[in-house]
């Protein structure tokens, strides 16, 4: 048994990603949402909604005030951590978006979908 349990997605769990402080976590889901998570406590703190499919994978930027996420509704989604709200919508993927990754400058970012494309991202421009 672990030290904590997490309960709030209605579907499968497909990826976490702590924050750069350990004091968070994001976990990305099926039920199309985000969340974030205190790691202290196990409350959920904020959920995120925006995707039209499955999210798949879940990124934090290096600074924790910004995260990235893939969805199975081909986009990326860049979002503020303190407000809640996206920032930015990635589209340029044909398949579903199954990794993504931000760089440790927090300016660019990678993502990688089911026909085995990958694309670099200027973190600030769609």
């Amino acid at each position: 048994k672990g030290l904590r349990l997490f309960f709030g997605h209605d579907k499968a769990i497909t990826e976490l990603a702590f924050s750069p402080d350990s004091k968070t976590v994001l976990s990305a889901s099926e039920d199309k949402t985000l969340k974030l998570w205190d790691i202290a406590t196990g409350k959920c703190l904020r959920t995120f909604t925006g995707h039209s499919r499955e999210v798949r994978c879940v990124a934090a930027s290096p600074s924790g005030k910004t995260f990235v996420s893939g969805s199975d509704d081909d986009t990326l989604k860049l979002w503020d951590l303190a407000t809640g709200k996206c920032l930015v919508t990635f589209t340029g993927h044909s398949r579903h978006i199954f990794s993504v990754a931000i760089a440790p400058d927090g300016k660019t970012m990678l993502s990688a979908d089911g026909v085995g494309a990958v694309n670099l991202w200027d973190a600030k421009t769609p």
